[in-house]
């Protein structure tokens, strides 16, 4: 179907639409209120959806952008492995990169839905489980190399049959995982979700007959595309290129480049990403699914929210990415950070769809949460694992400040709770709060840096932080500066620090510091074109120092009161610095 009207009564669609999107809220409630791990339960690393009997999302939660546009992929999976033998009560999970997945510890799990004997749709949930095995705690290294270092690989596998859980399958899982009760409470988690999912199909489709709840969804799908080819018709058509870079692949010191053209047409808005860097020897390559999810997220973040995210906004869009490219990686490719890449590129598609929408889109944010993992073995061989996401600053707005200490739009997760990470009893958190003047200097500013210390208390651990935007920070637009650059500075018991790399992993002793800094989000606009009464304002609130007023403002503030010395910041203003580099 690919008409652009709704047929159906405007009212009775308008409350379908409404009711499905609460209802992949619903799932995505149901995961956060019995999921178990730390990752899932407190910094909400998971998603769901609902899909058609063809794999088409209909309806995701609010949860996490990069995962959702993922799911069509899986779905093909799936249907490509068991199109013909669905069966009801079923559950399949897959995790594995070349077979519908993104990275390892990223489990699907898919339950068809069957209504009045026939198949109505798919109830969809992906979580990032604590570990899934590999070499290192977490199985998201980014020294990894090769896949089959990373953990257990999980193409399409029913793990649920008619209702009856395959113990054989899942205790060769839990075999594989460093902390396998909280792999099962998670995994159970998805199931209940799942479960809750396919009960709300069953209800819309006995409420409105099978045959109307399918018009609804085929309606659905091409209500959001016609939104959507609307909103791009108001921008001028052409072709733009951006690209930004990672500080390196995590095995050299060799930036890594990724470079986009976008080109807008009566057909739609086209991504080539030629030009971009090969696939690397980390596990830094992202998947093709991973990078389209980035784009649909930074295109619903340009147009706003009022197009329901499927897969019907998913048609206007089309994709060249190179076949072994860090975007796309060819197997045995490592892909566990693979997050790092995707929020970059997520800046990538951001930068040049500024020039497509301006006004409309912030400036570099943090470059995605930052992670850190701490792994130690006890005694008796068993090992644990406790995760730290860090989530940093958005970049200026053309009318508003960054955001501080919030996730990436794309990530959309939390920064654990201090209470969760010392529940562990492998570290204690020494300090935690913002960074003044890390925020990129602009007519707005950036956010400011998040910082965190942490001591560890167990004798020996592996550290394994995923960081970036040092050597590249967020930029800035419409003359903004860049945002401060990320820090990871290392102290031993008696005093000696240690500067380290963005991304790096190493054994460590009791009673060792580690500070990780984010990278401060970048300025929108000159910054001495800034109000002086917000500069004062950012000077009383800590965010901006009194020396940093002066240096990227030109705002001259009295340490007494404080105030502005109106006459000295005119004077300083009109000889303004101009050998001030502007990023973009």
């Amino acid at each position: 179907m690919t008409g652009t009207r709704v047929v159906t009564d405007p009212v009775v669609f308008e409350v379908f639409k409404n009711t499905l999107s609460g209802l992949a809220d619903e799932m995505a409630i149901t995961i956060l209120r019995t999921a178990h791990s730390q990752i899932v339960a407190e910094s909400m690393d998971y998603s769901a959806a609902l899909c058609d009997a063809d794999g088409n999302v209909v309806a995701q939660a609010n949860t996490i952008p990069v995962h959702l546009g993922s799911i069509p992929e899986a779905m093909a999976a799936v249907l490509r492995a068991f199109g013909g033998d669905l069966g009801d009560g079923d559950v399949y999970i897959l995790n594995d990169p070349d077979d519908g997945g993104m990275h390892l510890p990223d489990v699907f799990a898919v339950m068809p839905v069957f209504a009045l004997g026939e198949l109505a749709g798919f109830a969809v949930c992906v979580a990032n489980h604590a570990d899934i095995g590999g070499w290192a705690p977490g199985s998201m290294s980014v020294q990894s190399t090769t896949i089959f270092a990373e953990g257990l690989q999980l193409p399409p596998t029913r793990l649920v049959a008619a209702g009856r859980l395959d113990d054989g399958i899942l205790r060769i899982i839990l075999r594989n995982v460093r902390e396998p009760e909280l792999f099962r409470g998670d995994l159970e988690s998805q199931l209940a979700a799942c479960t809750t999912g396919a009960a709300g199909i069953r209800r819309l489709a006995a409420q409105h007959g099978l045959a109307g709840y399918r018009v609804l969804c085929h309606e659905l799908l091409d209500y959001s595309d016609a939104r959507l080819r609307t909103a791009l018709a108001e921008a001028t058509p052409g072709s733009y290129e951006f690209e930004d870079h990672l500080d390196d692949d995590g095995l050299t010191d060799k930036p890594v480049t990724l470079k986009v053209k976008a080109t807008l047409s009566g057909s739609g808005l086209r991504f080539d990403f030629t030009g971009t860097s090969p696939q690397v020897g980390s596990a830094l390559n992202a998947t093709a699914s991973f990078t389209k999810s980035a784009c649909y997220a930074a295109v619903q973040a340009a147009i706003g929210g009022d197009v329901p995210p499927n897969s019907g906004m998913y048609r206007a869009m089309s994709f060249v990415i190179p076949e072994a490219s860090i975007l796309q990686g060819r197997r045995p490719a490592a892909r566990g950070a693979r997050g790092l890449t995707g929020h970059r590129l997520l800046d990538v598609a951001l930068g040049v769809l500024a020039q497509i929408f301006p006004g409309r889109i912030p400036a570099g944010g943090d470059g995605g949460p930052n992670s850190l993992a701490v792994g130690v073995i006890d005694g008796d061989g068993t090992s644990r694992v406790v995760w730290d996401v860090m989530c940093g600053s958005w970049g200026a707005r053309a009318d508003k400040d960054g955001i501080d200490g919030a996730s990436s739009l794309g990530a959309n997760l939390a920064n654990t709770p201090i209470e969760e990470l010392e529940r562990s009893g492998l570290v204690r958190i020494e300090g935690y709060g913002l960074l003044p003047d890390t925020g990129g200097p602009g007519r707005f500013r950036g956010g400011l840096s998040t910082f965190r210390d942490v001591l560890l208390l167990e004798e020996t651990a592996l550290l394994q932080v995923r960081s970036d935007r040092r050597r590249f920070p967020s930029y800035g637009l419409d003359g903004g500066l860049p945002g401060a650059p990320s820090l990871n500075l290392l102290t031993t018991p008696d005093g000696e620090q240690t500067l380290l790399a963005t991304k790096p992993s190493l054994t460590i002793g009791g009673g060792t510091r580690h500070r990780h800094i984010t990278a401060g989000g970048g300025g929108y606009g000159d910054p001495y074109t800034r109000d002086p009464d917000l500069v004062l304002r950012d000077v009383i609130a800590e965010k901006v120092s009194v020396a940093g007023a002066a240096r990227d403002y030109g705002v001259v503030v009295t340490p007494d009161g404080p105030a502005i010395d109106m006459p000295a910041t005119a004077a300083l203003r009109a000889n303004r610095h101009t050998d001030r580099k502007e990023i973009r």
